[in-house]
C-alpha cells in the first residue's frame, strides 16, 4: 500500500469485526469487535462502534486483536551476529563473548545490533522489549546502545550491564552512573533496570549493585539458576541481605531448588522464561512446571537471535511444549497417564502480554486491551494464508498457529508501526549496511580461521565450567549438586 492508504499520523484508527483478546482480569474475547484508538489511548472495545469522524478503519475481520506482545529479556546487541550460534551450547557462548571476543564490538556494532533488534521486534508484533545490554564496556557503548533504541519504533527497557567489569565496579563509576540517571530521565523510553548476575561468592560484591539499584528506584534483572553459573547460592545471598524485591526479575530461574523458588513468590518476584534457550543452551530444564507450582508470576523472553527464533510466538510454542513433556515424562515414569493439560494456551498468551508487562513494571497502561490503556495494539490478519483460518480457539491459534508472517498491523501508542503485514518507516538498507559493516569488522578483527571456529569454539582450559564470569577469581562447583534437588523437589510440585 502506498503512504496514502496508510492511517495518518494523530488520525483515530478503529480495527472492526475482528476476534479481540482484550487479556483483561475476566479474559474478555469478543468473538466479533471493534476497537477504538484515539491519541494514544485505547478509547472503546465493542459491537459496531460509533465512531469519530474521519477515522480511519482497518477491517479485522478473520483476524485477531490483541495486546503488543512484550519481551522482558533480550540482548539486542548480539543480533549483528544472527544464527552465528546456532550449535552452540552455553559454555561456548559464555568462551565467545565473554572469553574471547565479546570486546571486539565497537559503540556502533551497538548501534548496529540494537536497531536490528528493534525492527525484528516490532515486525513480529512485540511492542515493548527489554534490551539486557550486557557488554556495555564503556559510556560511548551504552550511548550507542540507547541511540538506537530511541530512534527506532517500539518501547524500550534499557538494561545496564557489564559483562567485563564487576558490577560493584560500573554502578560506581561516575561517568557510567550519569549515562544510566541520564536515562531515567528520558521519556523516550519505557524504563531503567540494572542487569548484573549474583554469583554465590559469600562475601556478596554484589550488594554495591544492588544498593545503586534501591538509590535510583529501578529494578534488577538477574540471570538465576542457571547451570555452571547462577545456583542457590545467589538467591540466598539476595534474600539474606535483603535484596529480593518486589518486581525483581529472575531470568531462566531453571536450576533452582524449592527453596529458591519459595523465596522468589514470597518477595514478589517475576521470572523471565527463554524456553528455546533453556533447551537449546543447558541453563537448565524450562521451569515452566515449577514456576505455576509456586504460583511465581512469568514473561516470556527471546534470550538472543545469534541462537534463537526473535518472536515470541515460537517462544510460546515451545514453552507449552516443554511444559507439556515434562508433565507427560514424569507421569509416565510413575506409571501414570496425563488426561488434561495443566498449562494451556491461555497461559502463554497471558505470559507474552500481561506477564511482559509486570516484569517492566508496567501493568498499569500496557499488557491489555482496555480503555484507557495505552494502544499497543497488533492485529494477526493474512488473508492469503490457510494457517489463518477457521479461527475456533483465539488462543490456541496465537500460541500454536499465527507467526510474524500473518502480523498485519502494529500500533505503539496509538502509531502505526507496521501496516499491511510491512513495516512502516524504518529504513533496512541504512540497518543493512551498518550490521556489515559489524560483521566485516569482527570478521576481520578476529581472523578468517578464528571466525569460522567460532561457531563451535573449543574449550579452552580456564575456569568457565564453574564460573563464567571473568571479573572474579571466585569460583564453585555448587551448582553441578543442585539438579538432582530441582527434577526431584520442585519440579513435581503441582
Amino acid at each position: 500500500m502506498n503512504e496514502r492508504q496508510r492511517p495518518t499520523a494523530g488520525q483515530p484508527i478503529v480495527f472492526r469485526d475482528g476476534t479481540v483478546v482484550t487479556m483483561d482480569d475476566g479474559g474478555t474475547i469478543h468473538d466479533r469487535a471493534d476497537v477504538l484508538v484515539i491519541g494514544d489511548r485505547i478509547a472503546e472495545i465493542g459491537p459496531e462502534l460509533d465512531v469519530p469522524e474521519g477515522a480511519y478503519e482497518i477491517d479485522a475481520s478473520g483476524g485477531i486483536v490483541m495486546p503488543g506482545m512484550i519481551d522482558s529479556h533480550r540482548h539486542m546487541w548480539q543480533t549483528a551476529m544472527r544464527a552465528y550460534g546456532s550449535d552452540w551450547t552455553l559454555t561456548q557462548y559464555f568462551v565467545w563473548y565473554y572469553l574471547e571476543h565479546g570486546k571486539a564490538f565497537r559503540p556502533q556494532d551497538y548501534w548496529a545490533g540494537n536497531a536490528l533488534s528493534a525492527l525484528d521486534a516490532i515486525e513480529s508484533g512485540i511492542t515493548s522489549t527489554v534490551d539486557w545490554s550486557h557488554g556495555l564496556q564503556s559510556v560511548e557503548h551504552a550511548e550507542a546502545a540507547i541511540d538506537a533504541l530511541v530512534s527506532s519504533s517500539g518501547r524500550y527497557v534499557m538494561g545496564f550491564g557489564n559483562i567485563f567489569a564487576g558490577p560493584w565496579e560500573w554502578t560506581a563509576d561516575p561517568a557510567y552512573r550519569r549515562v544510566v540517571e541520564s536515562a531515567i530521565g528520558d521519556s523516550r523510553l519505557a524504563g531503567v533496570q540494572l542487569a548484573f548476575d549474583v554469583t554465590g561468592d559469600p562475601a556478596f560484591p554484589e550488594r554495591a549493585a544492588f544498593e545503586v539499584a534501591r538509590e535510583l528506584d529501578v529494578r534488577v534483572t538477574t540471570h538465576a539458576g542457571v547451570w555452571g553459573a547462577t545456583n542457590d547460592d545467589g538467591v540466598r545471598l539476595m534474600h539474606e541481605h535483603g535484596f529480593m524485591e518486589q518486581g525483581t526479575v529472575y531470568v531462566h530461574a531453571a536450576t533452582l531448588s524449592a527453596d529458591s523458588y519459595q523465596r522468589i513468590a514470597a518477595t514478589g518476584g517475576v521470572v523471565s522464561l527463554s524456553t528455546e534457550s533453556e533447551q537449546s543452551c543447558g541453563q537448565g530444564y524450562p521451569p515452566s512446571h515449577a514456576l505455576r507450582s509456586y504460583d511465581i508470576p512469568v514473561s516470556l523472553s527471546v534470550d538472543t537471535s545469534v541462537w534463537f527464533s526473535a518472536d515470541l510466538f515460537s517462544a510460546m510454542r515451545t514453552t507449552l511444549g516443554a511444559d507439556r513433556s515434562w508433565e507427560h515424562l514424569t507421569a509416565h515414569s510413575a506409571g501414570d497417564t496425563v488426561t488434561h493439560s495443566h498449562l494451556r494456551a491461555k497461559h502463554v498468551v497471558e505470559w507474552a502480554t500481561r506477564g511482559g508487562a509486570k516484569a517492566i513494571g508496567r501493568e498499569h497502561d500496557l499488557g491489555s486491551l482496555e480503555p484507557g490503556k495505552l494502544a499497543d495494539v497488533v492485529l494477526l490478519k493474512n488473508d492469503a494464508s490457510p494457517t489463518m483460518f477457521p479461527i475456533l480457539n483465539p488462543y490456541g491459534h496465537i500460541a500454536m498457529q499465527a507467526s510474524r508472517g500473518d502480523v498485519h498491523t502494529v500500533l505503539v501508542g496509538g502509531e502505526v508501526k507496521k501496516f499491511d503485514g510491512k513495516l512502516v518507516d524504518a529504513d533496512l538498507g541504512a540497518v543493512r549496511s551498518a550490521i556489515e559493516d559489524t560483521v566485516q569488522h569482527l570478521r576481520s578483527t578476529l581472523g578468517e580461521d578464528a571466525w569460522r571456529e567460532g561457531m563451535s569454539p573449543e574449550i579452552p582450559e580456564t575456569k568457565v565450567l564453574d564460573n563464567p564470569y571473568m571479573y572474579t577469581e571466585y569460583r564453585t562447583d555448587a551448582t553441578h549438586a543442585a539438579h538432582e534437588t530441582h527434577a526431584r523437589g520442585a519440579g513435581t510440585q503441582e
